[in-house]
């Protein structure tokens, strides 16, 4: 495995936790503008509907995507800026 691969674990798994965080932040306020509602259904909320079930499901899926590759692609970008070495 390459050195850079090694160096930038710590980086990654930092940056993996803080990207959860800010899906989960921009989750809820993504929620409160779709629905209206504080909470976001959970699947085995019974009083629920599919749809509101399934809508957040893919909302979430979602932005928790885009979050991860952002934050993903400025680690990357700013381990090459410090180090020279594209951490791949």
């Amino acid at each position: 495995m390459k050195a850079s691969k090694i160096a930038y674990k710590p980086v990654g798994l930092a940056l993996g936790a803080a990207s959860g965080m800010i899906a989960g932040a921009a989750f809820k306020q993504a929620w409160k503008i779709i629905e209206g509602d504080n909470d976001a259904p959970d699947a085995l909320d019974e009083h629920r509907s599919w749809r509101q079930i399934l809508l957040a499901a893919a909302v979430q899926g979602a932005i928790f995507s885009v979050v991860k590759a952002a934050v993903d692609r400025s680690g990357a970008v700013a381990t090459r800026r410090v180090t020279g070495i594209w951490p791949g």
